[in-house]
């Protein structure tokens, strides 16, 4: 460990300010996104499906990934290559939604759970929870809850 000390005293002031310097460069990294090769949009892209399933227990590596996107044959759980198929669907159709609508993520949930649960693209219609075994972790709020609460979350 560095026994480094800077010659200043970071204040509550200095840290806002470098969170919105922080905030103007992501802006700007946006902006910018229209100069970036397709190549790496298209890298990124299929990084970003791979982490976010993977956060989901989706167990296919980077490498089948990118192999099911680009329509080979993969060995896997059929489940788990229906989830990367289902995403880059709903990926290609990111930008054309309205984050503020219910509507659109109802439709971004159907196409990410098509073929997976028969309830895709609408609310949940029962209580489910979080479970270790036997053991219930969390109890999801009730399923005549869910639609209220996105609205307010939307709102």
């Amino acid at each position: 460990m560095s026994s480094y000390k800077p010659p200043f005293t970071m204040t509550d002031d200095m840290t806002m300010l470098v969170s919105e310097i922080s905030e103007e460069i992501g802006r700007l990294s946006v902006l910018q996104e229209g100069h970036v090769t397709p190549h790496l949009r298209r890298k990124n892209r299929i990084r970003t499906i791979h982490s976010s399933l993977a956060i989901e227990n989706n167990t296919l590596s980077i490498d089948q990934v990118t192999a099911i996107i680009d329509g080979k044959r993969v060995l896997g759980n059929p489940n788990e290559i229906r989830e990367v198929r289902n995403a880059y669907e709903a990926y290609e159709l990111m930008l054309e939604l309205n984050p503020l609508s219910v509507d659109d993520l109802l439709k971004v949930h159907g196409l990410m759970m098509a073929g997976l649960i028969p309830e895709n693209g609408r609310f949940r219609a029962k209580c489910v929870g979080v479970f270790d075994g036997e053991k219930i972790i969390y109890m999801v709020p009730p399923a005549g809850f869910v639609p209220r609460q996105i609205c307010d979350l939307i709102g």
